[in-house]
């Protein structure tokens, strides 16, 4: 069972941030799915529960960590990863 909600608050951090970052960049989100995750349809699909691994999960928030608006704070209570430059 805690597997099941480890994986809901992953997906509710994802949307979370991608929310945050189309407010900041004024990206639609079929824009933003199809630059980081290469289908401007995946996260509608994985909204209405379409299924997306851990690896390409944490894919997507280090891609937007990486290319987060530098004007744009990142959202409270949401642990941001490493830069992958920094990480080299």
């Amino acid at each position: 069972m805690s597997r099941i909600n480890e994986r809901m608050n992953a997906l509710d951090t994802l949307f979370l941030l991608c929310g945050a970052y189309c407010r900041a960049t004024g990206l639609a989100e079929a824009t933003l799915s199809s630059r980081m995750l290469g289908d401007g349809k995946r996260l509608a699909a994985i909204r209405e529960n379409s299924d997306i691994g851990v690896r390409r999960l944490n894919r997507a928030i280090q891609w937007l960590s990486d290319n987060w608006p530098a004007d744009a704070a990142w959202p409270d209570g949401v642990a941001r990863p490493a830069s992958q430059e920094a990480a080299s």
